[in-house]
């Protein structure tokens, strides 16, 4: 498994000087252990170095689920403690504890407990709950292209700034850029591993880790519904259509949809409007959190959908940039919102960037290896709505070049993405 630097270890870091509690949630394999693991003399001192505890041992597991208050007591060091949603019973002794800490010596509270989990607890208020105000959550995903190929900025940081100097390819094909971005122990590695990989990845989790979050009557549907999920990538999501498919009633589809958020391996882009009495789309789009993942769920390859079926992947490009923006906002310093944008007759961008200012930046993606002016139709649309708001714009597309298109309208390649 390739142990490269992750892009959100100083985030992670700076939370820990001012949060008691840091929360590490993301898929499983997408790589949390490994990086608190690496992490840890940072988060104590050479004399008191944190300690590292993982509930997926069961002995660990049973003693902190038996007393939890008495198990983090019993550890005057730093903890790092891996997979906690498995002992819920730890969020409401870990608010006893840390309220006890900041009472006795509030200066040295901070960074105490490093937590990691597969689950997304913020969805689960009955565990977030006790430790609001308390507690920094963050989120790690797979490989980003830029992590799995060392590189040394970010690339939305360019694109919000539209500073497009000096970008260069580094000699991958977007073909390429997707298979490297994925989570680390099948990054770059063949259809034929990455197959197996994901066989036994999602078996573990839609019939086991599951069980730990809901008890489900129909979990045998899972898998169904995300390979349903997987074939309308991109599009705007229907609960009602999409349990019809599945055979279950709209209430029950979306619970199981939701699980799957949950588990992340599947998230929302919410739309953009803010004037409700606008003719504006106000459904939201799925996406597979991994491109490769949609990719095994519908038994394609890369290479073959590229050149025998364009239209599909165009679908896998938009999925493969939704995640790419999604990680680069884990660890950008530029804080927004990744929504979409879609009026009532069909004009549409694919990502916008709203920044609390209120600002907007709009995104579309093309898969075509050039651009004409109709490209930019959505972003001229959405101009309009936003009036002042609007920054500025790009068209990904498959070209070498970065060319204007107007006052901050921009047909820029997708390597920036990997800058």
């Amino acid at each position: 498994m390739k142990t490269l630097s992750r892009k959100i270890t100083p985030k992670i870091l700076e939370a820990l000087k001012v949060s008691p509690v840091v929360f590490l949630n993301g898929a499983r394999q997408s790589g949390k252990s490994t990086l608190v693991q690496s992490i840890a003399d940072n988060v104590g001192t050479k004399k008191n170095p944190a300690q590292y505890i993982s509930f997926d041992k069961p002995t660990q597991m049973a003693a902190a689920a038996a007393a939890p208050e008495a198990f983090l007591e019993a550890y005057t060091t730093n903890l790092i403690i891996d997979e906690v949603q498995m002992v819920p019973e730890l969020f409401r002794a870990l608010k006893i504890v840390v309220d006890e800490s900041r009472f006795t010596n509030k200066s040295k509270a901070n960074g105490k407990y490093l937590l990691t989990g597969s689950a997304n607890i913020l969805a689960l208020p009955k565990l977030s709950d006790p430790l609001v105000g308390r507690m920094s959550v963050m989120t790690l995903y797979p490989f980003s292209t830029a992590e799995a190929t060392s590189g040394a900025g970010n690339g939305l940081d360019r694109i919000l700034e539209m500073d497009f100097s000096g970008i260069k390819n580094r000699g991958l094909s977007l073909n390429e850029a997707i298979t490297l971005a994925t989570f680390p122990e099948i990054s770059g590695k063949n259809k034929k591993e990455r197959s197996i990989w994901f066989d036994g990845y999602l078996a573990t989790i839609l019939q086991r880790d599951v069980r730990m979050l809901a008890e489900l009557e129909k979990i045998s549907a899972l898998p169904n519904l995300l390979r349903i999920l997987a074939t309308r990538a991109g599009n705007l999501i229907n609960d009602a259509d999409v349990s019809r498919d599945l055979g279950l009633n709209p209430v029950t589809g979306k619970f199981y949809r939701n699980i799957l958020m949950m588990m992340f391996l599947t998230f929302d882009v919410r739309p953009w409007y803010r004037n409700i009495g606008k003719r504006l789309v106000k459904s939201a789009k799925g996406y597979l959190t991994d491109s490769l993942m949609l990719c095994h769920m519908l038994d394609l390859n890369l290479d073959d959908i590229e050149k025998n079926k364009p239209d599909l992947f165009g679908h896998v490009l938009e999925n493969y940039v939704a995640t790419e923006i999604t990680k680069m906002l884990t660890y950008t310093d530029h804080k927004a919102q990744l929504l979409h944008f879609r009026t009532s007759d069909g004009k549409e961008v694919d990502f916008v960037l709203e920044r609390p200012d209120g600002t907007i930046f709009g995104i579309e993606v093309k898969k075509s290896s050039s651009v004409n002016f109709s490209d930019f139709n959505g972003l001229n649309t959405l101009a309009l709505h936003t009036g002042n708001d609007f920054t500025g714009g790009i068209v990904l597309y498959s070209g070498k070049e970065v060319v204007p298109f107007g006052k901050n309208l921009w047909a820029v390649p997708y390597f920036i993405l990997w800058q």
